[in-house]
């Protein structure tokens, strides 16, 4: 499995590696055995970069991480983020990055891992409303205490990146980033090559779509998709023609069209890691496979072309998502 250093921390993660999402939240049920079976999988796959936050099933992805992590914690580079406060059974959540609720997110991440210290701790989203100086400044006494190696922020601005690295190291930076996605291409790629920052790319296959397998008529009721702009009745027929360019182009390769969509990912730079999130072990060979498939200039000329931001139909959230996102 190829390795990428993360950041300056010292520590290097594997490309791809694994979102832990959906093993307990958002697209549709979820099993706990075959997860762990998946985690597993993925272990001895060569993954050693995972990927959750405290809000993925408020808490449970983190309890289920921390039973798996039981005996394997130096195998893994752990990525756990704060920000997002959901109540229970309520849609309803906001953004708190106040020094306070910083310090008892950490602790309580802690707890539902069963670890001692968290590798990469990412603000998940940013309120403006407690200055940036406050939230990094109480993220770096995290890592003077020991709980915590390298600092993240999750769908910042470019210039807010640049701010806060002033503050502290900012190990990592992640944004959703694909074919469908490439709001990071507007100058936040760019940024993180020139300070030495890695770039995290969540949903590197579009929420399933880019794959060409995803049944959107079958979607689970509960599954976040069903309410997302991208898969709705005319954005999705007119993203489906982007899907068919793609299948053409895997057809050609002899590939997946997730496959090829990983693989333009990569070739963004070395600073790239896509975690794509799956639930089946069947998949982590298939996007481990990807990182070794070398598109030729005019196939990334003709992907660039196809999947044109202006393209592409659908924003990336509804509105009640969009909060705490600096770039659209």
């Amino acid at each position: 499995m190829r390795q990428q250093p993360l950041g300056q921390t010292g520590l290097t993660v594997s490309v791809p590696g694994l979102g832990c999402m959906g093993m307990s939240e958002f697209y549709g049920p979820s099993d706990e055995t075959e997860s762990l079976a998946v985690l597993a999988a993925a272990l001895d796959r060569g993954y050693d970069f995972l990927d959750t936050a405290d809000t993925y099933g408020l808490g449970h992805n983190e309890t289920l991480l921390g039973r798996f992590l039981k005996g394997r914690r130096d195998r893994v580079v752990l990525a756990t983020k704060f920000a997002i406060v959901r109540p229970p059974d309520s849609t309803e959540r906001r953004i708190d990055n106040t020094p306070a609720y910083i310090a008892r997110a950490c602790e309580a991440s802690l707890t539902r891992l069963g670890v001692e210290t968290i590798d990469l701790y990412y603000c998940h989203r940013r309120n403006p409303e407690t200055p940036l100086a406050e939230m990094v400044g109480a993220m770096a006494r995290l890592v003077e205490q020991g709980k915590v190696r390298g600092l993240g922020l999750s769908e910042v601005s470019p210039e807010t990146l640049r701010a806060a690295h002033a503050i502290h190291p900012i190990a990592a930076v992640q944004s959703e980033y694909s074919l469908w996605s490439r709001a990071p291409e507007d100058g936040m790629l760019e940024t993180c090559r020139e300070l030495g920052v890695t770039f995290v790319a969540y949903s590197p296959l579009g929420r399933g779509f880019l794959t060409g397998g995803l049944d959107t008529a079958g979607l689970a009721a509960d599954d976040f998709r069903r309410g997302n702009p991208r898969f709705q009745a005319d954005a999705l027929a007119r993203n489906q023609g982007l899907l068919d360019g793609l299948g053409a182009i895997a057809a050609r390769r002899g590939a997946g069209a997730g496959q090829i969509a990983l693989a333009w990912l990569v070739d963004r730079g070395p600073g790239v890691v896509p975690i794509p999130g799956t639930r089946r072990a069947v998949r982590l060979a298939e996007n481990a496979a990807a990182m070794d498939l070398a598109l030729t200039p005019a196939e990334i000329a003709e992907l660039d072309a196809l999947f044109d931001p202006g393209a592409v139909a659908g924003a990336r959230y509804a509105e009640g998502g969009t909060a705490g996102i600096e770039v659209l």
